[in-house]
């Protein structure tokens, strides 16, 4: 049980270091998207990388042939998706989720942090994270796709083009008029 031969411990030692050789190369030829930071999908294929180099090295069923096609698959799948998804906005949907706008001049928007599960803790840990004081010295606080919070500082005119595919910039309103700073197209007005 503790120890079953040298045997067992040599091909770990070589299909190991032939399999994360293996993975590296394929890393580097698939680029920089496939060590970006993760959403969701980048996520589910980091796992079942690391899931299918624990498998090629820890159980004598998988080859290292097995295993690299594994990896190059996984690759070429993530770059087919990504290619896609700069070209066609529905697979873009599909697979990114849209940054959330979580504060708007200084006050927290409720719904929004339930829709994501946010609390108001996080939003001023980020706030605290980015120099900040106070909740209303931030413009707007936005969860990101890939989990980050980004704070914003107000723009010198308008409502910044940086918050145009933020989901809840429809509903934000300058709060001296109360009028929307968006039209339906998502447009600063």
């Amino acid at each position: 049980m503790f120890f079953d031969g040298w045997s067992d411990l040599l091909r770990i030692l070589v299909v190991g270091t032939c399999a994360y050789a293996g993975l590296v190369l394929i890393l580097r030829i698939a680029g920089k998207r496939a060590l970006s930071k993760m959403n969701a999908f980048d996520f589910a294929v980091t796992v079942a990388l690391g899931s299918t180099l624990a498998s090629a090295v820890l159980s004598s069923d998988v080859s290292v042939s097995e295993a690299l096609l594994a990896f190059a698959l996984l690759c070429a799948l993530q770059f087919a998706i990504t290619f896609l998804s700069v070209r066609s906005r529905r697979v873009q949907h599909l697979i990114k989720s849209e940054p959330a706008l979580l504060a708007w001049h200084g006050a927290m928007l409720p719904d929004a942090l339930r829709r994501e599960r946010v609390t108001g803790d996080e939003v001023l840990a980020a706030l605290r994270a980015s120099g900040k004081a106070t909740l209303s010295s931030a413009y707007a606080v936005v969860l990101e796709t890939d989990g980050a919070f980004s704070v914003l500082d107000a723009p010198n005119s308008g409502p910044g083009d940086a918050l145009r595919p933020v989901r809840g910039r429809a509903e934000a309103s300058d709060p001296a008029s109360g009028a929307p700073f968006f039209s339906q197209r998502g447009d600063p007005s």
